[in-house]
């Protein structure tokens, strides 16, 4: 049995969270609620309340006694807001808790999932899209709304998700283990850019998404995150202390800076192997170019900490494109690591820039174990799911 606070908020969709609320007790969860006054517009107290067979709490000053936001934030597994209007997603994003429900949702260090209802316009406008891509960050689990018949006499995007859609987050955040409490993790994300001139540098085709879900994930686990992150437009994780660089060289710094004392450590950024012996103060203009640019190793990062674990559980990624499982263990042996994540990266569909990824983890006793295709986000759980049975096993 699980103990799920159920937020409501004020939008017309606020009936359907009846029936959810019941669907819950009838399994056996124990549910509170939270309505905020918008909602109180829509559906009474009382309905909730003779489901729940609980009083339902809809102001901060109630029962101040129990500092209830407090209470409910420790006391329950996770907080499923249904529906969740524009206007609470905004105040979710930006940290405001001018009533109950944010206040919890504020204070609670447990799996959030939101289900947004509401015109479609309102929707699909920026700020509220924005938001949403804000809370995705932070680990929130978006339940996106379908498309239907809306209260305005319209068709289109904006109606709350189905019930069963909505269960399933929730239980898939129950679900979510938190292994990684306590731990520190550095992870490291994204290319490298090693300059020629003030516009031309050397660097790759990866975004960083894969580091970036890694991040994400180890937050949503209870970690404390490190980020060393190359360019990149992918937001990442707002959990996580990040450092910014550009250049191998800064990268390096940057992960020796936070390295001591890291429980895990994951380089799955794409280093730039080499840089230009020299560079050019100007843009060098046509007719100017050198005949050769003569190139020079960047530093090894992922050696480095290989020669210095110091107890770190370190994994490193190999992006191939030929005789992939050799050069992954050989690079795994090389390097002192206790895994490495091969990446095949020669087709088009799977690896730099795409939504999906195929990753094969190799085992420093010679084992393997494939992590399958899927996206980039469920790569990453698969990924901790191993490396914390990894780690435990570890003699």
């Amino acid at each position: 049995m699980s103990r799920i606070l159920l937020g409501v908020t004020g939008g017309i969709a606020a009936y359907k969270a009846a029936a959810l609320c019941s669907a819950l007790v009838q399994r056996g969860d124990e549910v509170d609620v939270v309505m905020t006054d918008g909602a109180l517009q829509f559906v009474g107290a009382a309905t909730f309340a003779a489901l729940t067979r609980k009083p339902v709490l809809t102001s901060l000053w109630e029962t101040p006694e129990t500092i209830p936001h407090i209470a409910l934030a420790r006391a329950v597994d996770v907080i499923a807001i249904v529906p969740a209007t524009a206007n609470v997603l905004a105040k979710l994003a930006l940290g405001i808790a001018d009533d109950l429900l944010a206040n919890i949702s504020l204070a609670a260090r447990v799996p959030l999932v939101v289900a947004p209802a509401m015109n479609g316009a309102m929707y699909e406008h920026p700020a509220t899209q924005a938001n949403l891509r804000t809370l995705e960050s932070r680990g929130v689990t978006v339940v996106e709304p379908g498309v239907g018949f809306l209260a305005e006499r319209e068709t289109g995007i904006g109606r709350l998700a189905d019930q069963e859609l909505i269960v399933a987050a929730i239980d898939a955040a129950l679900a979510r283990p938190h292994d990684l409490a306590g731990r520190r993790v550095l992870i490291t994300a994204g290319p490298t850019r090693e300059t020629i001139d003030p516009v031309r540098f050397l660097s790759n085709a990866s975004t960083g998404t894969m580091g970036i879900e890694l991040a994400r994930e180890a937050l949503a686990r209870g970690a404390r995150v490190d980020l060393v992150l190359g360019p990149t437009l992918v937001e990442p994780p707002a959990g996580a202390r990040i450092s910014r660089v550009t250049s191998a060289q800064e990268m390096r710094d940057a992960v020796m800076a936070c390295a001591g004392g890291a429980d895990f450590a994951v380089a799955s950024a794409a280093v730039a192997d080499f840089r230009p012996s020299r560079t050019f103060a100007q843009k060098v203009k046509k007719g100017e170019e050198p005949a050769a640019i003569e190139l020079e190793r960047t530093p090894d990062i992922l050696a480095e900490l290989g020669a210095h674990k110091n107890g770190t559980f370190l994994v490193g990624f190999a992006a191939e494109t030929g005789d992939g499982e050799a050069n992954a263990r050989e690079k795994l042996a090389r390097k002192n690591l206790d895994a490495i994540a091969l990446n095949d990266v020669s087709s088009p569909e799977i690896g730099f820039g795409t939504g999906e990824n195929e990753l094969v983890l190799l085992l420093r006793d010679g084992g393997r174990e494939s992590l399958g295709r899927a996206s980039k986000r469920e790569l990453a759980r698969r990924m901790w799911d191993a490396i914390v049975r990894l780690h435990a096993a570890k003699p």
